[in-house]
């Protein structure tokens, strides 16, 4: 088979990297990453400070406050690189990643695959039903396609994955903290963590980052810094070895997420270092977490306390078999690539 040229476009507010906080972000820097490895060209337009294996087309980042005016320059800057990486490469395909990715759908012309990283419900409306001809959606859980309003443009759904062989090597000594990562926004819920671990006692360590949006900047401010002592620190953004380390090194991992999440590639990472899961039951996390073999699943601040005690119980090997045999990235860059083929042999178009 040819070798195909993969334009994958990002988040315009976020950097694209290995170490990115967000997860569409991180599925992206993995795709481009065995797109090259695999012997195909990986073209990626993302904001400026992205690290890519394949061609970084650069979008200047916006300074400030993400309001209506950032985001509609950004949208615009987003589409005319769009439109100079299908100028200057001969693009077979394109991956688009963000939650906005309808403002720059570029014109009709090469197959569109936009994948919905977020529920549903967070997107606008029209977006979920593309008339573009040759554009195409998909979710990365069953529990968010049951939740997408049905389209004949909506393909099944391609889990995601993590590095699990890259994680599964760290070896560190287990420590008492407990665990929480991700961004820091209201729907991540970690006031509930932090609450939690003083209730019950354990230190807790946050890694993540608050985003430059009005509501992120004063969820930390009213609901997280006044939580925070000398046992429960927020870290700041992590790199992948940091976070490696740390999810390591934890008692458990905590995903308090009030939002029906679509997947979560944290869970996936702690598991993959022999680290259980506490969370609560919001949308696929009920697929990724098996109570009592890889975390548990909790209700409540105290189910939260309670389950922290109880994590050294669980086999920290259970977690690393459950990870390896369902959360592999190998895996995930595979299915992508048969969808890229299947689109690119002609799926038929049934919207007519």
């Amino acid at each position: 088979m040819r070798p195909l040229t993969i334009l994958g476009v990002a988040y315009p507010f976020a950097p694209v990297s290995p170490d990115a906080v967000g997860g569409a972000e991180q599925v992206l820097a993995r795709l481009d990453a065995a797109l090259v490895a695999a012997g195909h060209r990986s073209v990626v337009v993302a904001r400026t400070g992205s690290r890519v294996a394949g061609t970084l087309v650069a979008v200047p980042a916006e300074e400030g406050a993400i309001d209506d005016e950032v985001r509609a320059r950004g949208h615009a800057r987003h589409r005319a690189a769009i439109a100079t990486a299908l100028r200057d490469h001969p693009v077979d395909l394109i991956h688009l990643h963000g939650i906005d990715f309808s403002e720059y759908l570029p014109p009709p012309g090469a197959p569109v695959l936009a994948t919905l990283h977020l529920p549903p419900s967070w997107y606008p409306p029209d977006a979920l039903h593309p008339r573009r001809p040759g554009t195409w959606l998909h979710g990365v859980s069953a529990a968010q396609a049951r939740a997408c309003p049905p389209d004949p443009a909506l393909l099944p759904p391609i889990p995601n994955g993590v590095p699990v062989e890259a994680l599964g090597r760290a070896r560190h000594a287990r420590r008492g903290f407990a665990l929480a990562l991700g961004r820091i926004c209201p729907e991540k819920g970690l006031h509930h963590a932090l609450a939690a671990a003083h209730r019950g006692g354990f230190p807790l360590l946050i890694g993540g980052q608050a985003y430059d949006y009005p509501a992120h900047q004063a969820y930390f401010r009213d609901e997280i810094a006044p939580r925070l002592d000398r046992h429960r620190r927020f870290l700041g953004p992590l790199d992948f070895a940091r976070k490696r380390r740390l999810l390591t090194a934890a008692r458990c991992l905590i995903v308090p997420s009030l939002a029906p999440e679509t997947s979560s590639l944290v869970a996936m990472e702690a598991m993959a270092c022999g680290t259980p899961v506490v969370a609560f039951p919001s949308g696929a996390l009920p697929e990724i977490v098996e109570p009592g073999r890889t975390g548990f699943l909790v209700e409540d601040e105290a189910g939260i306390a309670e389950a922290v005690a109880a994590a050294a119980s669980l086999d920290p090997q259970a977690c690393r078999d459950a990870a390896r045999d369902r959360f592999s990235d190998t895996r995930m860059a595979s299915a992508y690539l048969a969808r890229y083929r299947e689109i690119l042999a002609g799926i038929p178009d049934r919207r007519g």
